[in-house]
């Protein structure tokens, strides 16, 4: 049965949602316990939720740089990659709507003090990490994430196991990136909390965020490059 473009978008709003909350929310309320590896398989563990509930309608991209790597490779229509863009900045903004307002319900200090999982480089960067340095690690972590998803979804043989590669790569990317920058390699998941961070104030993240839109992008056309370079006959 063909899944209706509608039923598609709905899915890529509803799994950058909960990628978006889960993985900035466990940064912004728990990161202190949590610390980078508990951050890092937060938003590992929401790839692998969601590519089990929504993989077989939308194909679970829930980012806008998967996006255009599958889109690059040939794998979907740019309506659809249009579509899915829409539907994954929607979702991200909704997302940071949220944790904004629980934030605001906590004694954690609201959202200044939590930073609702914004990326960010220079001061805004944990070991002060520059903008060249920050442009150059998201490129190089999001081709090797985009890259692991083109060749896990390409076969058969290990396309029934992809969610769970995906949120392992998704985790380990994070490891290294997060006291860099963050994190972002999702160009949705970083502009909700921007937004809201600007609502609240702070210019910061806004001001910085067309890196973390800029490079990720960078990084899946890379990564898309390289797939056809090596494996495509």
């Amino acid at each position: 049965m063909e899944i209706s473009a509608g039923k598609k978008y709905a899915a890529e709003a509803l799994g950058t949602f909960t990628l978006t909350l889960f993985g900035c929310g466990s940064a912004a309320i728990a990161g202190a316990t949590l610390g980078t590896l508990g951050i890092a398989f937060a938003f590992g563990l929401s790839i692998v939720c969601m590519a089990f509930a929504i993989g077989n309608i939308s194909g679970c991209h829930i980012n806008p740089a998967v996006s255009l790597g599958v889109f690059l490779d040939g794998r979907m229509s740019a309506k659809d990659l249009v579509g899915y863009w829409v539907a994954q900045f929607i979702g991200g903004l909704v997302a940071a709507a949220v944790l904004l307002l629980i934030v605001n319900m906590c004694g954690l200090g609201g959202a200044l003090q939590t930073g609702l999982g914004c990326n960010g480089f220079d001061d805004a960067s944990t070991v002060g990490l520059s903008m060249f340095g920050a442009v150059l690690v998201e490129i190089i972590l999001t081709c090797v994430f985009v890259l692991t998803i083109l060749g896990v979804t390409a076969d058969e043989k290990t396309s029934p196991f992809a969610g769970i590669v995906i949120g392992l790569t998704l985790a380990f990317v994070h490891i290294m990136g997060i006291p860099l920058t963050g994190t972002s390699v999702n160009p949705a998941r970083s502009f909700g909390p921007a937004v809201m961070m600007a609502t609240q104030g702070d210019m910061t993240a806004l001001s910085q965020v067309w890196v973390f839109i800029v490079a990720p992008l960078a990084g899946a056309a890379l990564a898309a490059l390289i797939y056809r370079a090596l494996y495509r006959k």
